[in-house]
């Protein structure tokens, strides 16, 4: 492997991985956050993703150090999910659905980008991150799901 393409990949394995634990911390905030008796689906919903989202970190992790590239510590780590911060209403269960929908959104573009960079140069980064790329349109799917039944109430 060069290392032009390595770095590109490490970097975005990197941002992947910073993704994956801010889910954690959202996810965890929401999931005991949230009010009212229409909110326990979801709140037992996110607190199951949680365990998901620390195992595809971990994943991640065990990948950046083993095609030679250093895993960030908590100072090294972007933070974007706005839409998914805790919100001032905590009976707003639409508005932490759709969080989990733009936070899945973004995982799902940051994996299909490892998939492509990692294409004919580290193949097995690449079915890493297609393994991930499901689990992430799993969620959504199911978050989705909930959009639609929340909506109509």
């Amino acid at each position: 492997m060069s290392k032009s393409p390595n770095k590109k990949i490490i970097e975005a394995l990197q941002t992947a991985y910073a993704m994956e634990l801010e889910t954690v911390q959202n996810y965890i905030a929401a999931s005991v956050n949230l009010d009212g008796v229409r909110s326990d689906v979801i709140k037992k919903a996110l607190a199951a993703d949680v365990a998901e989202e620390l195992t595809h970190a971990q994943t991640l992790a065990n990948r950046i150090k083993t095609i030679g590239g250093q895993v960030p510590g908590s100072f090294d780590l972007e933070r974007k999910q706005k839409s998914l911060q805790p919100l001032k209403d905590s009976t707003d269960i639409v508005g932490v659905i759709k969080g989990v929908i733009d936070a899945e959104d973004a995982a799902i573009a940051q994996y299909n980008k490892i998939i492509k960079l990692s294409d004919g140069v580290d193949y097995v980064t690449q079915d890493m991150a297609v393994t991930l790329l499901s689990g992430e349109e799993d969620h959504r799917r199911e978050f989705i799901g909930f959009l639609k039944e929340y909506e109509k109430a």
